[in-house]
């Protein structure tokens, strides 16, 4: 079976992504950041997600984003209840390139030509490194960059959700046998993976449920 790497961060969108991989035959190697993020709860379901989805291995990668702070996810900066116009504070400077050139790393020691990602540019907070731009960006820059690419062994990065609603979403989870309840969305879950329900996070989830007709099956502390 051809490699991927799969980022996994324990929601909903990186579970589904992982089951689609899986879906197109491929063996999957799941990646995770510790990143300091306060929702650090997610992890354990990431680690849960890959074990019950199928992947080969799942390894968790250190990286201390708290030391640079400038988030509400990674410094003292409260969660909003409300989204506001343009970027929000839960944005995290660079996070989605930091945790993909780690991805491109792994793939290249593994020899994976594939690296997946739940990027969504539909039903999103509005963060610039979840559009189609920032992944053909990257795309551009993995081949540039690797010996992988220069030697004529081309990176594929697939962002499958990125033109996906929430619903639609969760339509395909469902597709796919995943048991939404086991991932962890909330920007601030507790220690348990209960969310808060106020989150931005929490409302786009609750409304891809309510959208797709589906209970929401999310542990609500």
């Amino acid at each position: 079976m051809k490699r991927a790497v799969v980022l996994v961060s324990g929601g909903m969108d990186s579970a589904v992504t992982l089951a689609m991989a899986r879906a197109d035959g491929l063996a999957c190697h799941a990646l995770s950041v510790a990143y300091g993020q306060r929702h650090s709860s997610e992890l354990v379901a990431a680690e849960r997600l890959a074990a019950a989805l199928g992947a080969i291995e799942h390894k968790t990668v250190q990286v201390d984003l708290r030391s640079i702070g400038g988030s509400a996810l990674t410094a003292d900066i409260a969660v909003p209840e409300q989204a506001g116009a343009g970027i929000p504070v839960t944005y995290v400077p660079a996070r989605n390139t930091i945790m993909l050139s780690i991805a491109l790393g792994w793939a290249e020691v593994l020899g994976a030509s594939d690296i997946y990602c739940g990027v969504n540019a539909v039903d999103y907070s509005g963060y610039p490194d979840c559009r189609p731009a920032f992944i053909d960006a990257f795309q551009a820059l993995a081949n540039l960059a690797t010996k992988a690419g220069v030697e004529g062994r081309p990176l594929r990065l697939h962002a499958p959700l990125i033109a996906l609603g929430k619903a639609d979403i969760v339509r395909e989870g469902l597709c796919l046998g995943i048991d939404f309840a086991q991932t962890v969305s909330c920007y601030q879950a507790d220690a348990e993976g209960r969310a808060c329900g106020h989150c931005d996070a929490c409302r786009l989830r609750a409304e891809g449920f309510a959208a797709a007709g589906v209970p929401d099956p999310t542990r609500y502390r």
